[in-house]
């Protein structure tokens, strides 16, 4: 049944955040009703790589919820929104600020109708501050928040993540407010409130001590390409057959183990390279020795080494790697799905894993308001009240 079962969530988004954000609690078991424009639907099924017209993308992204399609600019389809709020725990949107309000649709107005109702806001920059009104996507959200400047190397210009990170960080932070919010209402007679997250500020909050650091010391970080900063050795290296390896030997300990293991025990009884602040006055030397030991070998065989002498390591997987992994399969990463028309689909795996109550899939994304009647018929509306509702293009 999963453990948010009986949570009804109203989806009021597009594309990736806030789809994402009720994607989760739909995974976990809340009741997902999906708000989307009649005739065209949510650009994200069209978008990257199609199967006979639908996104493989949309088939995990809106996995276990409804289809419902609402003109929102009309006033009989904002009345239907209304009253599904009106019936809900959770409103998620991610238009632009302002936009709900516009419709009619507002957490001042929601909230009078039901007073518990918690409202997850996703944009750029946030329901507030002098860039409100500005256009935001999870791009500009990471290039403002910081993670683009320090991506890359640093004689080239700054690289993005292949992945909406942005997006999906303020989807997480999403997920978490709401249930904050859950359970302040719960211990606090009932009362809900808006839970208003911006993307810029999501991956800004990921950005660990670069604040402290700026202000004490007006130390900048910037781009060092594979290697973690001031934390040595820990770094991506090539091995003979042109893989890659990642690896993490900066505990003091097992600094020793790797430098043994790579035929320099002279390095691992040097007591000036005992602690990671000697490490790091010596760091391109060291990276230099580890990288030349890799270079002489192949990726199994520089992987082996370092497995039996329990230095953390591990080659860089794609998705082939992932699909194909023992480990991803075994705890479940990895679903077999089918399709309406027969066809097997892999999807991803549900994060995290709860014990007794974990996610599940239980439909994929669905077709084009293929819910609309069955969710309206719930609210109370009668078939002919529906028919006229499509007719005048509420619906």
């Amino acid at each position: 049944m999963g453990p948010l079962n009986g949570l009804k969530v109203l989806e009021m988004g597009q594309l990736i955040a806030g789809p994402y954000c009720t994607r989760l609690l739909a995974e976990f078991g809340a009741q997902v009703i999906k708000v989307e424009p009649p005739q065209t639907g949510d650009p994200l099924r069209q978008w990257r790589k199609l199967h006979k017209g639908t996104s493989l993308w949309w088939f995990a992204q809106s996995r276990n919820k409804k289809s419902v399609t609402v003109n929102l600019k009309h006033p009989k389809g904002q009345e239907v929104v209304r009253k599904l709020a009106a019936q809900a725990d959770i409103v998620v949107e991610n238009f632009r600020p302002g936009a709900m309000e516009k419709w009619g649709l507002g957490y001042d107005i929601l909230s009078e109708l039901n007073p518990g109702l918690i409202m997850v806001r996703l944009s750029g920059y946030g329901q507030t501050g002098p860039y409100r009104d500005q256009p935001g996507f999870g791009a500009i959200g990471e290039a403002m928040g910081g993670i683009r400047y320090i991506t890359g190397y640093p004689d080239r210009p700054p690289v993005r993540a292949g992945v909406s990170f942005g997006d999906s960080v303020a989807a997480l932070y999403g997920v978490m407010g709401a249930l904050m919010a859950l359970h302040a209402r719960q211990s606090n007679g009932g009362k809900g409130q808006v839970v208003d997250v911006a993307l810029y500020e999501a991956v800004f909050s990921l950005m660990e001590s670069m604040v402290p650091e700026f202000d004490r010391y007006q130390f900048v970080r910037e781009r060092t390409g594979a290697a973690l900063p001031g934390i040595v050795p820990s770094n991506t290296y090539v091995t003979r057959d042109g893989r890659f390896v990642v690896i993490g030997a900066n505990g003091d300990s097992i600094f020793k183990r790797l430098m043994s293991t790579i035929g320099r025990p002279d390095l691992a009884a040097d007591p000036t390279l005992e602690r990671n602040d000697g490490r790091v006055k010596r760091t391109e030397e060291l990276d230099q020795v580890i990288g030349e030991w890799c270079a002489r070998h192949d990726l199994d065989t520089v992987l082996s080494a370092l497995e039996q002498a329990e230095v953390p390591s591990g080659k860089i997987y794609n998705v082939a790697d992932i699909v194909a992994d023992p480990h991803f399969n075994a705890r479940g990463m990895i679903e077999q799905s089918t399709l309406e028309d027969g066809t097997p689909l892999k999807l991803p795996g549900i994060v995290p894993k709860l014990s007794r109550t974990p996610g599940e899939t239980r439909w994929l994304g669905p077709a084009l308001g293929v819910h609309t009647a069955e969710v309206l018929g719930e609210l109370g509306y009668t078939s002919t009240e529906i028919e006229q509702l499509r007719s005048v293009g509420a619906i």
